[in-house]
């Protein structure tokens, strides 16, 4: 009877006593079910070990520190910073979550009361108006005597009233009664958008553009709040370089850019870490918004703080480039960044 196994992997032998190849490491029992296959790919990114606990309570009360012990070659010890970052934004989205399907149920509603009123106030127009218009020919033609109009002016003012209550031609400020009663009808989607005033001859983006606010009506925004969140995650994880792009700009020779997003990391991770606290307090209580507004100042301190430790700044300058950091970010990058969820929310809408 042989004493030794092969490995599945490197095919290499070794003794049967072996749990794990001793060349390559993989495990020598062939135990693969779909439970070890989920357990082992969310222990591997989600895993919390002794690592976890000696890198929050740093990241929490020592800005920089943390980022400082990583760069400098102690990695062992603490979470990696990329896998720090995806294990409590995916905690702080999905505990986000529920306030927003809340939020979306609100807005939802308060959109489709929005659209109802403005049907009857736009029928209720249109009924005045037309009421109106028919009373002013009839006085015109009672009075033709008076006002020695010919046959021929009371037939053009006539043309010019009749043009006036079928409404104005269509455009991307569409008549609304036109599409209502496309939609009543089940009508194509080409004749909507036509209605809609999208020209023949537009281009794909376009043809998109307008597909989507055709959606966004015959839903009445309804779900456009929940489409908007679920960009977010993935719009943060791509703003996470643009701050340590600036990082880059303000201290060009602190590091390499691998070193800037190290610290970008860890700050996102605090960031995010603080929201799920405040998150969790405010389900239990009302925070007042002195304390929010609080709280919110303190990220400035902490990138100071964090500046200083992790750069060697001086005080003046991890002062003065904190600032000038958050100023850039928000009044610049976070803009553009929020267009683009809007942008990429009504597309995937």
């Amino acid at each position: 009877m042989s004493s030794t196994d092969k490995c599945k992997n490197c095919e290499r032998s070794f003794e049967k006593s072996f749990d794990y190849c001793p060349y390559c490491g993989q495990e020598t029992a062939d135990n693969l079910t779909f439970g070890v296959l989920f357990s082992n790919t969310i222990s591997n990114y989600f895993s919390i070990d002794a690592r976890f606990f000696r890198s929050f309570i740093p990241l929490m009360t020592k800005p920089g520190i943390l980022a400082r012990r990583f760069v400098d070659g102690k990695r062992l010890s603490y979470l990696h910073p990329a896998q720090f970052y995806l294990f409590i934004s995916v905690v702080f989205f999905f505990m986000f979550s529920f306030s927003i399907r809340k939020a979306d149920n609100k807005f939802t509603q308060a959109l489709k009361k929005g659209f109802s009123k403005e049907k009857v106030i736009d029928s209720l127009q249109i009924q005045r108006d037309s009421i109106g218009l028919e009373l002013a020919k009839k006085t015109l033609k009672e009075n033709q005597v008076f006002t020695r109009m010919s046959d021929k002016d009371l037939k053009t003012i006539d043309s010019v009233i009749s043009a006036k209550q079928k409404g104005p031609s269509v455009n991307f400020s569409f008549n609304r009664q036109v599409l209502d009663s496309l939609i009543s009808i089940d009508a194509s989607q080409s004749e909507k958008l036509k209605a809609m005033g999208l020209k023949e001859d537009a281009g794909a983006i376009s043809r998109k553009f307008f597909v989507q606010i055709l959606k966004f009506y015959e839903r009445q925004g309804g779900g456009i709040l929940k489409t908007l969140y679920d960009t977010i995650p993935i719009t943060m994880f791509l703003m996470l370089p643009l701050f340590a792009f600036l990082l880059k700009l303000f201290y060009w020779k602190r590091g390499t850019f691998a070193h800037h997003m190290v610290f970008s990391f860890y700050f996102f991770t605090f960031l995010f870490t603080t929201f799920c606290i405040l998150i969790l307090v405010n389900a239990l209580i009302d925070i007042p918004t002195w304390i929010e507004v609080l709280i919110f100042l303190s990220f400035v301190l902490y990138l100071m703080l964090a500046f200083r430790n992790f750069y060697k700044s001086s005080w003046i300058s991890a002062f003065l480039k904190s600032g000038t950091v958050l100023f850039a970010y928000i009044m610049f990058i976070v803009p553009i960044a929020m267009f683009g969820v809007l942008m990429v929310s009504i597309m995937l809408y």
